[in-house]
């Protein structure tokens, strides 16, 4: 359904559909994931919501988004694999089902292009109250993050597990960097940043009669398209290591890291998602099932993959005396997914399962968006048509080479003071 236009400085993804009465726009900035950049683009969507040239207040931009007939607006930093994302996304009515609204569309992207290229500036720098006062809610967003010890424990395996990689950054910034983001080094990196990272723009909806590609061309104007690179993978050739840690927490989360060296473009990635399902995606799982049924070692036990980074965690809450025998049963699912411990049945009702999520995703504006723009970083002309048929026909011995070929890295522990056992 996908139709890609490459413009002078950007890439247009026109996702037409008749599913959804809105109009969903999506603007997606990418760079390389670096500790420079990281807490300046986790600041910048905090600013870029509390005005602009002509709605210098949050309150008068909330006050025009009203008048676009309850337009949405959000703005968020997000990472994928090696890859620092900001996303400003506006969802919007759409027009040819407001009767004298011809102009609709036109006013919402006049706004959006407002939003992103003229936000609120004093002296050629960001507003230093709207400054000093996100930067507090971004540390506040900080800290939250550290007190979700489930949050917390997937951070700490990470950073250990990928030390020397750019993935172990966290995308939420670092504390210690925000005194040094002053309002005119912000500004000014934002204005670097909107010259030299990547531009994609999508547009979900039903566009019939809609002129979205001239409207588009009249406000963004850019030099050139950056050339995305690719997330690298780094395989790392090491020992398992085991890291324990301690909090004032009741319940112990215990977290491992394993290396798939399989992303999306890769043959085995329909594979992959399959033996995830099994292993720990799904309620019908290894994971869930004898982790946390059968034993009542776990209050939760599932797995995820990281699609960019060719990575597969597992995570689980068990009680702190518990860790022994919670480890003990986790590896032992995996060996048994080795082993091709698990039935026909098994295997059907886990595509069948695998398949239902992604269709899912695909009924939902952003979700169209999220998995169109997976392909653009992965650089893949894989379509979740083609996804979906790949999935339908893995077999048993395709999940078992992939269960083979899965290695566990990191398993980490945040556990409360007391006894402290010897540490690997």
């Amino acid at each position: 359904m996908e139709k890609r236009i490459k413009k002078q400085g950007y890439d247009l993804h026109l996702l037409p559909t008749k599913k959804f009465k809105t109009i969903n726009l999506s603007f997606k900035f990418v760079t390389n994931l670096t500790r420079d950049k990281v807490t300046k683009r986790a600041l910048l969507p905090y600013l870029l919501q509390q005005g602009t040239k002509n709605y210098p207040t949050a309150i008068q931009l909330r006050q025009k988004l009203d008048e676009l007939y309850g337009a949405v607006l959000h703005i968020d930093s997000s990472k994928k694999g090696e890859h620092n994302i900001l996303t400003v996304r506006l969802e919007l009515a759409n027009q040819r089902y407001i009767k004298n609204q011809e102009n609709l569309l036109e006013e919402a992207l006049t706004l959006l292009e407002e939003i992103v290229y003229q936000p609120k500036v004093v002296d050629e720098a960001f507003d230093p109250k709207l400054v000093e006062r996100e930067k507090q809610t971004l540390k506040n967003k900080m800290i939250a993050l550290t007190e979700d010890k489930m949050s917390f424990a997937n951070t700490r395996l990470i950073e250990e597990m990928c030390e020397q990689e750019p993935y172990q950054l966290r995308v939420h910034g670092y504390e210690e960097d925000l005194d040094g983001i002053t309002p005119r080094i912000l500004y000014d990196y934002y204005q670097q940043m909107l010259q030299e990272d990547r531009l994609d723009v999508f547009v979900v909806g039903d566009m019939d009669g809609l002129d979205v590609e001239p409207i588009l061309e009249k406000f963004l104007k850019r030099k050139q398209q950056v050339e995305m690179k690719k997330t690298s993978i780094n395989v790392v050739n090491k020992e398992e290591a085991t890291l324990i840690e301690y909090d004032q927490i009741q319940q112990a989360k215990l977290h491992l890291g394993y290396r798939t060296n399989i992303t999306y473009d890769d043959n085995d990635y329909a594979t992959l998602h399959v033996f995830n399902g099994l292993f720990g995606g799904f309620p019908n799982s290894k994971l869930f099932l004898n982790v946390r049924e059968k034993h009542s070692l776990a209050y939760y036990a599932a797995s995820r993959i990281e699609s960019h980074k060719g990575l597969l965690f597992v995570f689980s809450g068990i009680a702190p005396d518990q860790y022994e025998k919670a480890r003990e049963i986790i590896l032992e699912q995996m060996e048994q997914m080795r082993k091709g411990d698990f039935s026909d049945d098994q295997i059907a009702e886990t595509k069948e399962m695998t398949i239902n999520q992604l269709r899912e995703t695909l009924d939902n504006p952003q979700g169209m968006i999220e998995l169109t723009y997976q392909r653009v970083l992965a650089q893949s002309n894989k379509t979740i048509t083609e996804l979906i048929e790949q999935v339908q026909s893995v077999t048993r011995d395709q999940i078992v080479k992939v269960a083979n070929q899965v290695q566990l890295d990191k398993i980490y522990l945040l556990k409360s003071e007391g006894a402290k056992p010897d540490e690997k």
